[in-house]
């Protein structure tokens, strides 16, 4: 049998457990699995292009589990009352194929890249950050505002939106979950990041875009570009790279779908595993800028999916259902469709109405 966990189980979950602490979990996850990141069987994701969007496939494995996504990103799915992003995925054993788990993925990726984010920012943003602006507030805005909010300890957002709707979106529901929030709206991009801390972007455009440029950087500051992240698709000014060092999840799927697209193949780059491991440095004065140019892995979502089969175990949340055929015998996979039987009906019926057709012939 397998695990169904859906959006309403998904809700269960954090009711239960807290958003902060779902949060904060996650994260440890992520850092787990980033930190062992030579036992996984990696590859970047395979994705199928067309003028509205793309939909994706991002597989992974180590020697116990192997998880994938099926995810789309269609910005104008909002016109027709969808997502942007819709996705689920599936957990397996290595050792036999079997899915073990089949999950809602959606709401899920947005608590991941959050999650992502501030596992990043603890390492290459300033420790005394605060402030934080947020240029997009669209459906993943509010994750990255709480996960900065409740984990790292940022209290004041200030936000920005080339639509007011989405904006006064964001505030509401931050308001109702996070009232020690100072939040500003701002009128532009440039006003939004004047002495932030920390520059969040998570835009959904699918253009090549320069929503930050070099003379908007301040010493010292955290780029966490997250909207950049299928080819065609940047957030970042090429310069605003060249001015900090750069960080990456996957090189080989960062050089073709992130921010990092714009830049020539030598240009040096850092995959953030090895900072865990302390093979290379993060942050290293107050002054340096730092940029995380996010794109979303693999890796990300089997630490989201091995939490989420952990916490429905332990809450007893999910549905049991047979995606899989059940056989007292493994290899008569024919005879689960069930067809002895009607077959012989079948049979009889054919014998019945050959019976009449050659009796009227004979007549």
């Amino acid at each position: 049998m397998t695990t169904l966990l859906t959006p309403r189980h998904l809700g269960a979950i954090v009711a239960e457990k807290g958003l902060a602490h779902c949060l904060a979990t996650l994260v440890a996850y992520l850092e787990q699995d980033f930190a062992r990141w030579g036992e996984f069987d990696k590859t970047a994701r395979v994705a199928n292009h067309s003028a509205e969007g793309v939909i994706e496939l991002m597989p992974i494995s180590d020697a116990e589990l192997y998880t994938f996504k099926y995810v789309n990103g269609h910005p104008k799915n909002f016109k027709v009352g969808l997502p942007t992003v819709m996705a689920f995925g599936v957990l397996a054993r290595v050792d036999t194929g079997t899915p073990v788990l089949l999950s809602e993925l959606t709401l899920t990726t947005a608590m991941r890249t959050a999650a992502t984010s501030v596992m990043v920012a603890k390492k290459l943003a300033r420790p005394e950050s605060r402030t934080m602006a947020l240029i997009g507030n669209g459906a993943q805005s509010e994750f990255q505002a709480l996960a900065f909010h409740l984990l790292l300890g940022i209290d004041a957002l200030r936000v920005y939106d080339i639509d007011p709707q989405a904006t006064a979106k964001l505030v509401a529901n931050l308001q109702d979950v996070a009232p020690a929030l100072r939040i500003t709206t701002c009128a532009s991009t440039a006003e939004a990041v004047r002495g932030a801390d920390i520059v969040t972007t998570v835009t959904a455009d699918k253009t090549n875009a320069t929503i930050i440029t070099p003379d908007m950087l301040e010493p010292g500051m955290h780029i966490n570009g997250v909207g950049g992240d299928c080819p065609g698709k940047t957030e970042l000014h090429a310069d605003v790279l060249r001015a900090g060092s750069v960080f990456v999840e996957y090189e080989p799927q960062s050089r073709i779908e992130g921010d990092l697209q714009q830049m020539p193949a030598d240009f040096a780059v850092t995959e953030f595993w090895r900072v865990l491991e302390g093979s290379a440095p993060g942050r290293t004065s107050p002054t340096q800028v730092t940029v995380f140019d996010s794109v979303g892995f693999a890796l990300e979502d089997f630490s989201a999916l091995r939490l989420l089969r952990d916490l429905a175990l332990e809450l007893g949340l999910g549905d049991r259902i047979s995606l899989v055929p059940e056989m007292a015998d493994p290899r008569n996979l024919f005879g689960q469709l069930g067809l002895r039987g009607v077959a012989a009906e079948a049979a009889a019926d054919l014998a019945r109405v050959s019976a009449h057709v050659r009796a009227a012939l004979a007549a």
